[in-house]
């Protein structure tokens, strides 16, 4: 497969990895963006797409935009989406289900495959390992995100198209410096957490977490796109090696004296009209949004995955990477000092 890949959601931090891989492997892109927006990876660096496209997967040919695309176009890599936690119902079923809609009557006009992105989190509230190839579980789900790629991968998986889907974790820093271009979702309630805006969360101290390195998210990705035939048919956990306990982050956050930690306590007990006024409003906005990752003990099976891509180490040596380049550049309290620093305050 030679042609163009066209790439929904070029913008978002995935996408963006997703463009520079597959311009670095020599195949053509074109970028839907939405407005103006630039291609910006993880690093920083302005990525140049081969082609600019700027539409809307909400709308039929994302507006018009995809008129002139017709034969040029080999295979579609659908990121776009809303991820955020507190969109609305309709923000969900135009971005999520109606955009992947849009796209699937694009693959099937021009009957090229599609690499899907969804979230490992389709699972829902299920609990125990979860199996790739495996959707329909009678779960209920913890946020209406969930659902929504739910349903979109409902639609991918019964389009008749070839497809691969692939599931990634909880995005998170680069597995090699921790850097990430965007501190959303889960960093935002881990910033409250630390700097003691949020002390008393619903939760179990036996939850885990299934941290995904952007890197190896959009490795998994460009691999499906550029060996497609390995990856037909497959759906691919893009998830690290380790699960993280929740006891095992707040050990791991006790080890940074500047950092508050938070007390998990039974959803059965858990009140929210005890937490202090302020407190009380920071959990309301923000922190109930994400407490369904608090309660899930969850494994993801990624033996479909490693056939494409070794899966990094996500463990606590991970988590300390990930928390100290949050020191560094100053996202979580002070940035820490440098040794030049330290040394030049040891000869005054």
């Amino acid at each position: 497969m030679t042609g163009a890949v066209l790439v929904t959601g070029a913008s978002g931090l995935v996408g963006a990895e997703v463009v520079a891989r597959l311009r670095a492997a020599g195949r053509p892109v074109i970028a839907l963006l939405h407005a103006a927006s630039a291609v910006v990876g993880n690093d920083g660096t302005v990525l140049e797409p081969d082609e600019r496209l700027s539409g809307d997967v909400r709308e039929p040919d994302f507006g018009g935009a995809a008129a002139d695309l017709d034969g040029r176009v080999a295979l579609i890599v659908h990121c776009a989406a809303t991820t955020a936690f507190d969109a609305t119902e309709r923000q969900y079923a135009e971005l999520n289900v109606r955009g992947t809609e849009n796209v699937l009557a694009l693959a099937r006009r021009w009957a090229v495959p599609l690499v899907h992105v969804s979230t490992a989190y389709v699972c829902g509230m299920r609990g125990g390992t979860v199996l790739e190839d495996e959707l329909e579980h009678g779960q209920a789900f913890g946020t209406g995100y969930e659902a929504s790629k739910y349903r979109a991968e409902q639609l991918v998986r019964g389009s008749g198209l070839d497809w691969a889907v692939v599931r990634p974790g909880i995005v998170t820093g680069a597995s090699d410096t921790g850097a990430i271009r965007d501190h959303k979702n889960l960093y935002t309630v881990l910033k409250l957490m630390v700097e003691g805006k949020l002390r008393s969360l619903p939760g179990r101290y036996d939850a885990t977490l299934s941290l995904a390195p952007v890197d190896h998210v959009a490795d998994v990705i460009a691999t499906a796109a550029l060996d497609f035939d390995r990856a037909r048919g497959r759906t691919l956990h893009a998830v690290g090696r380790d699960t993280l306990s929740l006891r095992e982050v707040s050990d791991v956050l006790a080890e940074y004296p500047s950092f508050a930690v938070a007390t998990f306590v039974p959803e059965t007990t858990f009140e929210e009209t005890d937490l202090p006024p302020i407190e009380r409003e920071y959990y309301r906005r923000i922190g109930a949004l994400y407490t369904s990752y608090f309660v899930r003990r969850l494994r993801f099976d990624t033996r479909n995955a490693e056939l494409l891509r070794p899966a990094p180490e996500s463990g606590a040596e991970y988590l300390r990477l990930l928390l100290d380049h949050a020191l560094e550049i100053g996202y979580l309290g002070d940035p820490l000092p440098s040794i030049e620093d330290i040394l030049a305050g040891s000869r005054r």
